[in-house]
């Protein structure tokens, strides 16, 4: 009999980051309320979460990321003119439902049948407040994606892409054909995504790493110079913010905070700045 609690596919990992959201929001003092996250996850995602190391008390900087990404999305939309919201891979994301987005904005949720199938089976009685549109399109499929990012580009006029804990998971090549065929598409104007370091995959290896790759869904993705990365591609980045700065910032942070911030204080500047870099969220521009 399979382990209910292991992870066995790529898509698996979306139940897990449900079962964050769900236990931030049921805090009294929430940085965020996502209603539908605790039925998203289901009983199998709080398994995964028991099972994996560090459980709960590595939950930080992803309701950090979280949190960050809806107020760049929340300010995109209002002072860039962003008319339309690619959303790539965003497993069991709510914020059709639960953000206070223009009911105008169109949001396409972009992710393999059987995740979009099983979001519909739980949200199907809720109603969006923007026009939702569930796309159900393998990424990995380079024609695929060509064909829908050339199809979105035809109806929209300023569009911001949202790739929120895809990166990691893609081989630099990948990530490489991804940021050119957006860049391929004249409407797509901004790209939000977190970014990892070699450091935090490093880091990884230590905590979620093994359960992920013997799950099928190992890490890859994680450069040392990810403005230098993704310049030559057509972007570039105009805002950045690090995981553990925006914890700070948030009062979501790691235990023992305050001794790397103490520790900071003395390391020269280039310490720093890598430190910075260690993980966070970008807001690219095409260039």
């Amino acid at each position: 009999m399979s382990d209910p609690g292991r992870i066995t596919h790529i898509s698996d990992t979306a139940l897990w980051v449900a079962c964050y959201r769900a236990l931030e929001t049921e805090r009294p003092d929430a940085i965020f309320r996502d209603p539908y996250a605790r039925r998203l996850a289901g009983e199998r995602g709080f398994q995964i979460l028991h099972q994996l190391p560090g459980g709960r008390k590595l939950s930080w900087p992803l309701v950090t990321r979280t949190a960050v990404m809806d107020e760049i999305i929340l300010r995109s939309i209002a002072v860039d003119g962003i008319d339309t919201v690619l959303d790539l891979a965003a497993g069991l994301d709510a914020r059709p439902w639960r953000l206070s987005l223009p009911p105008g904005l169109r949001w396409i949720d972009v992710d393999l049948p059987d995740m979009l199938d099983y979001k519909a089976s739980i949200m199907g009685a809720e109603r969006p407040v923007c026009r939702y549109e569930p796309t159900r399109v393998d990424l990995a499929d380079g024609f695929a994606r060509r064909e829908l990012f050339r199809a979105v580009g035809a109806s929209a006029k300023r569009v911001l892409v949202i790739t929120e804990g895809l990166l990691i998971y893609l081989q630099p090549e990948q990530v490489t054909n991804l940021a050119r065929d957006l860049h391929d598409t004249p409407a797509i104007q901004f790209w939000l995504t977190d970014l990892a370091s070699p450091g935090l995959l490093k880091m990884m290896e230590k905590s979620w790493a093994p359960s992920l790759r013997a799950g099928n869904a190992p890490v890859h993705f994680g450069p040392a110079d990810a403005p230098g990365f993704f310049a030559p591609l057509g972007w570039r980045e105009i805002e950045f913010r690090a995981t553990f700065a925006e914890g700070l910032r948030l009062k979501r942070t790691m235990p023992f905070a305050w001794f790397w911030v103490f520790l900071g204080k003395f390391a020269s500047r280039e310490k720093q700045e890598e430190f910075k870099r260690f993980s966070g969220i970008a807001l690219f521009q095409r260039a």
